[in-house]
């Protein structure tokens, strides 16, 4: 099994649900967001001038790319970022010693740095011990990594896991049961059954600096036409 996504930009709105609910999804602090959505042409959203003058706007939603051939797995010293036997890149949170080679090493700018004590964080948010806010509070691999949990350390590297919390388990990423427009498509890429599989097959998906060789397991099918 190879895990992998696909975006229809076709389909994306840009109304940065995904973002949200990855961020609260993942207890990211303030200033870090593993997922994003950008215009381009555009340095800031708003619309931009396309073919014959005419206004145009479409959205690209932009988080980890969960490379095959990952830069960033290459550079780490001590191994704490890794594939697991899903194909997803992950980061063991206890592993890591927050050098951030892997943050310059990453061709698509993801990697976010976490420059937030915990303890403060959950004073500032106002996070009260032992109540239930219906996620969990970890989550480790099948050897024991620590790859999820809202009480990340001060000074670690952290992105995109394809909600390992939820993925593990057999449910989807929160991005992808976020979206209203179903833009996102999630699935096992090694399956030539799966919609994934179909739709990067039938509809000349496409991945994001593919000239580098990183190998991404997100695909982009591409807007038939700009918004206007």
């Amino acid at each position: 099994m190879r895990l992998g996504m696909v975006i229809d930009l076709d389909k994306c709105i840009g109304c940065r649900t995904c973002a949200v609910t990855c961020k609260s999804h993942n207890a990211q602090p303030p200033g870090t967001w593993w997922n994003r959505v950008f215009t381009p042409g555009s340095s800031y959203h708003q619309a931009a001038v396309g073919k014959d003058g005419h206004l145009q706007m479409n959205f690209l939603p932009v988080s980890c790319q969960m490379c095959d051939n990952a830069p960033c797995q290459k550079v780490c010293p001590v191994g704490a970022t890794y594939t697991d036997e899903r194909g997803v890149v992950l980061v063991n949170y206890d592993r890591c010693i927050g050098c951030r080679y892997c943050i310059a090493a990453c061709p698509y700018n993801v990697r976010q740095f976490n420059w937030e004590d915990p303890q403060k964080a959950k004073k500032r948010v106002g996070y009260k011990e032992g109540y239930d806010y219906g996620y969990p509070t970890e989550a480790r691999d099948k050897q024991g990594q620590l790859v999820y949990t809202p009480n990340r350390p001060q000074g670690v590297v952290e992105k995109c896991t394809f909600c390992f919390q939820y993925t593990s388990k057999g449910e989807k990423p929160a991005c992808v049961r976020s979206c209203p427009s179903k833009a996102r498509i999630f699935g096992d890429l090694d399956d030539p059954d799966s919609e994934v599989s179909r739709l990067i097959r039938d509809r000349q998906a496409f991945r994001l600096k593919e000239e580098l060789g990183t190998q991404p397991k997100v695909y982009y099918l591409p807007a038939s036409k700009p918004n206007r």
